[in-house]
């Protein structure tokens, strides 16, 4: 956020709070992403969160329907965010950010108590040299991904239900979306090239793909370790901003890409892959998809970084080195 964004927002989130039935003690900004998102406490000490979603990614109704999909995980015995309804009986409060001329849609949650599995894995690295300290968090990962998708795949959402899909074209398209990952400026011309082929090959594998209720459903879509917290032995999950339409072996993918290329991938992918069939099934048939979908996941990523400049969009010159021979890798098969 650029110097002096906060104090921009600042009456916005004080009309925001205005509309929940709760006395603010202190406000704190936590988070710039797609959204901006700020840590509340009341008068008691307890605390929520305060979400302002960025204009233009989602409308009001697939907002609420959103809200909808967690309150039923959450009936499911799943660990998400709680909301809290306006003093009206709204999901949200909609402000306008005067110094921006932006209308926001503004949402509150209780807090979710834990620690983000992302910093853990970094502060407590030791962990790795100890199989069952590691592998316990993503056993536990595999298993909540199973939970999810248990869930997902036998519940029928209401009539007025919206979220995106990323199916084919949702992820492979010509307007996929995510946007137009290889346009990226970053992109020499023959790399430019080599990604738009590899998203046309893309498109036909994920076209010949089923989509029954077993394999395709609500996911969440963005199951990094950042989305992730740890209470104990249990796992919660946040931010389902990207959950939409889509196959269940891509929340698999984003949840293993971020250890893609660490030395203890292959247990990281064994522990996940165990949690995960503990709870629901998983042919070796669908398993050997999964390297499909996280060079997917890659690709994606790039087109959400189009859409966020302000957090730097240059792509660094490895990683995009990596992605191309892996690429050409998948394009030689």
């Amino acid at each position: 956020m650029a110097p002096g964004a906060e104090a921009a927002y600042a009456s916005a989130v004080t009309g925001a709070l205005a509309e929940f039935p709760l006395t603010v003690r202190s406000v704190a900004l936590l988070h710039v992403s797609e959204n901006l998102t700020w840590r509340v406490t009341d008068a008691s000490g307890q605390r929520y969160v305060l979400r302002l979603h960025r204009p233009g990614y989602h409308t009001l109704d697939e907002l609420v329907s959103e809200r909808c999909w967690i309150r039923a995980l959450s009936e499911a015995g799943i660990r998400v965010p709680q909301s809290i309804l306006t003093r009206a009986g709204e999901e949200y409060a909609t402000v306008r950010v005067a110094a921006t001329g932006e209308v926001r849609h503004a949402g509150l949650a209780h807090w979710t108590d834990g620690e983000v599995l992302e910093g853990l894995l970094t502060t407590r690295s030791p962990a790795l040299d100890d199989p069952q300290a590691f592998d316990h968090w993503f056993v536990q990962l595999g298993a909540l991904i199973a939970d999810l998708h248990n869930q997902a795949s036998t519940w029928t959402p209401p009539r007025a239900f919206k979220r995106h899909s990323l199916d084919a074209n949702g992820l492979m398209g010509e307007q996929p979306f995510w946007g137009r990952f290889w346009e990226h400026p970053s992109l020499a011309v023959a790399d430019r090239a080599l990604l738009a082929q590899a998203r046309s090959r893309l498109h036909r594998e994920l076209s010949a793909l089923g989509r029954t209720a077993d394999t395709y459903s609500v996911i969440h879509a963005d199951l990094h370790p950042g989305n992730l917290l740890v209470n104990g032995s249990t796992l919660a999950v946040i931010d389902f901003d990207d959950a939409g339409f889509g196959w269940h072996l891509y929340d698999l993918a984003v949840a293993l890409r971020p250890h893609q290329h660490r030395p203890h991938f292959e247990r990281i992918a064994d522990a996940v892959l165990l949690g995960y069939r503990s709870r629901r099934p998983l042919t070796d048939e669908s398993t050997r998809l999964i390297p499909l979908f996280m060079l997917i996941r890659r690709l994606a990523s790039i087109g959400w970084l189009m859409q966020r400049p302000e957090l730097g969009a240059d792509l660094e010159r490895e990683d995009l080195a990596l992605l191309c021979r892996d690429v050409q890798t998948f394009l030689a098969g």
